[in-house]
């Protein structure tokens, strides 16, 4: 077995869990989420959420997995054998999200290129004749997973660390400055007081459920990864310091994500609020269409998916990392061969999703079509459940002082009160709420 990495600091740490958790979720769900839920009223209660359950849980995980030095397949089993199940559950998240965000980044990807070169992607048709088509789309979805691939395989330090040093800080200058630029355009007031400014009369339980899904989404919770990135954290390192940082950084992003978007989307599409909340469109359909109105859209527009990509980027290697940590601490087999054997199924599963838009289009599971499926599996129940029980398992059958216990190697835990109360009552309630309304949402019984 190989000896297992860390990572080579405190940065280095920050920055690679921070790369996990900005990815689409911060740059595309985000914005469309708060426009649909009210703009400042949702930004308000997503950063309270994102103080108290997210800090919990992040802080959970990362404990979790510097205790045991273990990726979550091995991890659950060594903190109490009668849940290594949960190991298995756990990683079952990111198995079924890796195929499917690579063909995503794949889309990405091309919408980079068309940028740059000046492709009119600016009409209601380029997006579904681009994903109904059958050679196309797989194309860039294996480039896009190639490139995933290769960083993982040169392991840690040198693959998801550097990468991660690389692209963090280039992502949020790209993001500041798209940022700065949309707001001091002509018109985009109307959105940033729409997107800043809490309308409580717009707020709702429904509000706060939204919120809080989307609080896993983009701080990658519940996936396995950040247990698996606390694996290669160390024990001179301080958790709930580097945490918290990772937080700000994901929070910052998604904030700064939502004020680049809506008040463009304000500016150039008159004010359109369904626009902005019609979920997928919303990047491939109706950006293009903003950039076609903007000065130097193209370039503008280039920039843009430029920090889509890169943000996807760093989290399709999270994930990948996260299933390929768990073979070799189960199997104990090379990370090359454990990458490659991913690689081939993450390609097999891609492709079947892929061609689902196209020429398998009729077939449907549960009325979704497969990626729909997988994403409604994965998101809308295994997150929720993975980390409902993850809050069971800490609070109620190893106890909360087996993680207290390791976030104190390094001081006192100031929050630890707080911290036993939101672990074994408030968290698991509000989860088992995402959870139900989720399944609900996707139904089409209750609408969130």
């Amino acid at each position: 077995m190989e000896k297992r990495n860390t990572f080579s600091g405190k940065l280095g740490f920050i920055l690679a869990a921070a790369g996990s958790a900005v990815g689409l979720g911060n740059l595309w769900r985000f914005p469309y989420l708060a426009a649909k839920h009210g703009g400042g009223i949702f930004l308000l209660v997503y950063i309270i959420l994102a103080l108290t359950f997210g800090s919990v849980l992040m802080v959970t995980e990362i404990a979790i997995g510097r205790k045991t030095q273990l990726s979550p397949l091995s991890a659950f089993g060594a903190l109490n054998k009668k849940w290594k199940w949960l190991g298995k559950l756990a990683t079952f998240v990111p198995v079924l999200i890796f195929p499917y965000y690579c063909l995503i980044g794949g889309w990405v990807t091309k919408y980079t290129t068309v940028m740059i070169t000046g492709e009119n992607a600016a009409t209601d048709s380029y997006f579904t004749d681009y994903i109904s088509s059958t050679a196309n789309p797989l194309i860039w979805f294996f480039v896009f997973l190639v490139i995933t691939v290769l960083v993982v395989l040169f392991g840690v330090n040198r693959g998801i660390e550097n990468l991660s040093k690389v692209l963090m800080p280039l992502l949020l200058i790209i993001t500041i400055a798209l940022s700065v630029f949309v707001v001091t355009r002509p018109g985009s007031a109307a959105g940033m007081r729409y997107y800043l400014l809490p309308d409580f009369s717009r707020l709702s339980f429904k509000t706060v459920l939204a919120a809080l899904g989307q609080l896993f989404y983009s701080m990658s919770l519940a996936m396995g990864i950040m247990i698996t990135y606390g694996s290669y954290f160390s024990k001179e390192e301080k958790i709930t310091g580097a945490a918290h940082k990772i937080e700000i950084f994901d929070t910052a992003i998604a904030l700064l994500a939502g004020l680049m978007i809506i008040p463009a989307v304000f500016s150039f599409s008159g004010g359109d609020e369904a626009a902005l909340s019609s979920g997928p469109s919303l990047m491939f359909i109706t950006l293009p269409k903003v950039f076609a109105a903007m000065p130097a859209g193209r370039v503008i527009g280039a920039l843009f998916f430029f920090l889509v990509l890169f943000a996807a980027l760093t989290s399709s290697v999270s994930i990948l990392e996260a299933i390929v940590a768990g073979i070799i601490d189960e199997f104990k087999i090379s990370r090359t061969a454990a990458t490659l054997a991913v690689s081939v199924y993450g390609i097999a599963l891609g492709t079947v999703c892929s061609l689902g838009f196209g020429i398998w289009s009729d077939v449907t599971l549960l009325g979704f079509d497969i990626l729909d499926f997988l994403d409604f599996v994965s998101n809308s129940v295994m997150l929720p459940l993975v980390g409902m029980l993850t809050c069971v398992l800490v609070g109620f059958v190893i106890k909360p002082d087996a993680v207290i216990s390791e976030i104190e190697l390094n001081g006192p835990f100031g929050m630890k009160k707080f911290y036993i109360a939101m672990v074994k009552w408030i968290a698991p309630v509000f989860i088992f709420a995402i959870l139900v309304s989720g399944i609900l949402q996707s139904f089409g019984i209750l609408s969130i």
